[in-house]
């Protein structure tokens, strides 16, 4: 996977966290920003990756993420390691 293919997906995760009620605050809190400013934080490096990770260490939010947007998991963390400050240590909890 490219790196634009793995920006894409993150996107894409990014919108599936935002239209979540439950998803959003959680990302936010963990992530210290603010609602206003999810759009800036998306064109800091490694933001992307972080929504990826928040995605691949809940099993059940990377199964709903998967199955909406009908992604293979296997993707989720091909796109993860493609993105700048991607762990390739990262270990989903699958």
């Amino acid at each position: 996977m490219d790196a634009s293919q793995a920006e894409a997906l993150a996107i894409s995760a990014l919108g599936f966290v935002a239209a979540d009620p439950a998803l959003l605050p959680r990302l936010l809190a963990l992530s210290g920003i603010e609602a206003s400013q999810i759009r800036q934080a998306a064109g800091e490096p490694g933001f992307l990756a972080g929504v990826l990770q928040f995605i691949l260490a809940h099993e059940p939010t990377l199964t709903a993420f998967c199955e909406a947007t009908a992604t293979e998991p296997t993707r989720v963390s091909a796109a993860l390691r493609a993105l700048p400050f991607g762990d390739d240590h990262f270990e989903a909890s699958t």
